[in-house]
């Protein structure tokens, strides 16, 4: 009778804990639904913002300045994701250009959301080869991880890296953070560093500038699609290029001496 009690209260506790896993488990499940619909639906609002900075961009790019600052790459140099498109860091990059120079800057910003590296040359390099920029920045090739092929990778790198003058500032790839798409970072920062080491170019270290943000940046540096950056985060980005910046600014534009 003892022995059947027990192997009762055993069968019954076996089976609460049974239920309770279940529990847990489809709670976890339905979680991870409901996160991803709000990923979705977060992400279909920030599709909303593409059509209205690309304007935005286009708009100030017919304000005159005595100098031009030209960016390439994709929806980061759009600022997708931040409050305002100047706020993303093709926006804090030209603040920092006038602030330092006291002069007057336009910019033009070619950059395409959802560019890859191959895009970048068909789309972007023909406009740019009728510009005469006093700075340019390239951040493109985060795109290129999803569908990654290293070979057409370097062969629009090289395309891209060839069409530069010798002061453009071209950043390697952020931090994915996830060690599955750092594998391919990592390859595809090789040939930024490699080509760009042919043809004199500078690199901005994006890679380590994000990196070194941790995965706290993941909470605290990224906008509701949990893919761009946001205001926090493009801080970071031109942080990157801030340093490498100043230094091109110090060649180009000589600073007047104090009679």
């Amino acid at each position: 009778m003892t022995n059947d009690s027990t192997l009762s209260r055993t069968l019954t506790v076996a089976a609460g804990a049974v239920a309770t896993t279940a529990g847990l488990g489809a709670a976890a499940s339905f979680a991870y639904r409901r996160f991803q619909r709000t990923l979705a639906a977060n992400a279909a609002e920030l599709n909303e913002t593409l059509p209205i900075n690309s304007l935005w961009w286009r708009t100030h790019a017919k304000e005159k300045g005595d100098l031009l600052y030209v960016a390439i790459g994709d929806s980061a140099a759009q600022g997708i994701g931040a409050s305002t498109p100047n706020r993303g860091y093709v926006g804090i990059l030209a603040d920092h250009i006038r602030l330092a120079t006291g002069r007057t800057l336009r910019v033009i910003n070619l950059s395409v959301s959802g560019a890859t590296v191959e895009l970048a040359v068909r789309d972007q390099l023909p406009r740019f080869a009728k510009l005469q920029p006093d700075f340019v920045t390239v951040a493109i090739g985060a795109n290129d991880i999803a569908q990654w092929d290293a070979a057409r990778f370097e062969s629009g790198i090289r395309e891209v890296f060839a069409a530069l003058p010798p002061h453009a500032l071209v950043a390697d790839l952020p931090c994915f953070h996830l060690p599955h798409n750092e594998r391919k970072v990592a390859q595809a920062n090789r040939i930024v560093r490699e080509v760009a080491a042919e043809h004199g170019l500078t690199v901005a270290p994006l890679h380590a500038t994000t990196h070194r943000e941790g995965w706290r940046s993941v909470f605290t540096q990224v906008a509701n699609d949990m893919f761009h950056p946001n205001d926090r985060g493009y801080r970071v980005w031109a942080e990157a290029f801030l340093p490498e910046l100043s230094a091109v600014v110090a060649q180009r534009i000589p600073q007047e001496t104090p009679a």
